[in-house]
C-alpha cells in the first residue's frame, strides 16, 4: 500500500527553529521527526511513501533523497500554494485503486501508534475512512458558575472536559480521493463532512499511548522530554 506524509508546513509557531530547518526535519534526539515517521511506516511494511512538500522543499529532498537509505521508496509531490490537510492527496488520483488503502498523515507527529494494527483494524472494518484520534483533557483555570435566570445555582472549581481530537493520521480507500478537488485548498474536516454527506462509513481509532503534534517550541521540548524519559529510540 501507499502512504502520503504532509511535510510542507511553514511552522511559524516553531520559529526561530524553523527559519533554517523545515519542521519535519527538526531533530528529536539524533534523528529528525520525519525520519522517525518513515521508520515507523517501514516497520508496518509500508515502503511506498509520497512526501507532499511545500516550504523549504529542497531541504526535505536533499535529506531524504529516494528513500533508499531508510529502506523505503520515496517520491514527491509539491504544493505551489497551500492545499490543506487533504488537498495534496488529490495528486494520487489514478495511482491508488478504489478499493486499495492509502495512509495519509501529518509530518509533524510524535506517536507510538501501532501503525500495523491501525491498518489491519481499518481493513477489517471495511470502512471508507478511518480517523485516528487522541484524548485531550481541557482543564479550566477558573471556577465555572452554573447560572439560571441571573442566579448562581452552583460552582465547579477548575472543571475538566475530555475531547476526542483528530490525531492527523488517516486510512482511506482510494475511492475517497474522488471527493478531493484538485489544486484546491481542502482540509480533512472538509473531506469528512463531504464523505458523511455521501453516506460513507467513517471509523474512529483511538491512539492509546503517546501522541503529540509538534505545533510550538513547548510541544517540541515536551516531546524530547517524553522520548528521553521513556528511553524511546526516536527512529
Amino acid at each position: 500500500m501507499k502512504a502520503m506524509i504532509l511535510v510542507g508546513g511553514v511552522g511559524k509557531r516553531l520559529r526561530p527553529l524553523t527559519f533554517s530547518i523545515p519542521k519535519p526535519l527538526l531533530p528529536l534526539g539524533e534523528h529528525p521527526i520525519l525520519q522517525r515517521i518513515i521508520g515507523q511506516l517501514r516497520s508496518a511494511a509500508i515502503t511506498d511513501i509520497v512526501l507532499a512538500t511545500g516550504y523549504q522543499a529542497e531541504l526535505v529532498r536533499a535529506f531524504c533523497g529516494d528513500g533508499s537509505k531508510f529502506g523505503v521508496n520515496l517520491s514527491y509531490v509539491h504544493e505551489d500554494q497551500p492545499l490543506g490537510t487533504a488537498g495534496p492527496a488529490s495528486a494520487l488520483k489514478g495511482q491508488v485503486a478504489p478499493g486499495e488503502l492509502l495512509l495519509l498523515m501529518n509530518g509533524d507527529l510524535v506517536t507510538d501508534l501501532d501503525f500495523r494494527g491501525f491498518i489491519e483494524a481499518g481493513r477489517a472494518s471495511d470502512c471508507d475512512l478511518t480517523v485516528a484520534y487522541a484524548k485531550y483533557i481541557y482543564r479550566s483555570p477558573y471556577g465555572v458558575l452554573s447560572i439560571s435566570d441571573g442566579y448562581v445555582q452552583g460552582v465547579t472549581e477548575k472543571p475538566e472536559n475530555e475531547y476526542a481530537i483528530s490525531a492527523g493520521i488517516y486510512l482511506m480507500k482510494g475511492a475517497m480521493l474522488e471527493f478531493i478537488p484538485e489544486q484546491t485548498f481542502f482540509t480533512m474536516p472538509d473531506l469528512i463532512t463531504r464523505a458523511l454527506s455521501a453516506g460513507k462509513r467513517i471509523r474512529a481509532h483511538l491512539v492509546p499511548g503517546m501522541w503529540m503534534g509538534i505545533e510550538s517550541i513547548e510541544n517540541f521540548n515536551e516531546a524530547l522530554a517524553k522520548l528521553d524519559s521513556q528511553n524511546v529510540d526516536p527512529r
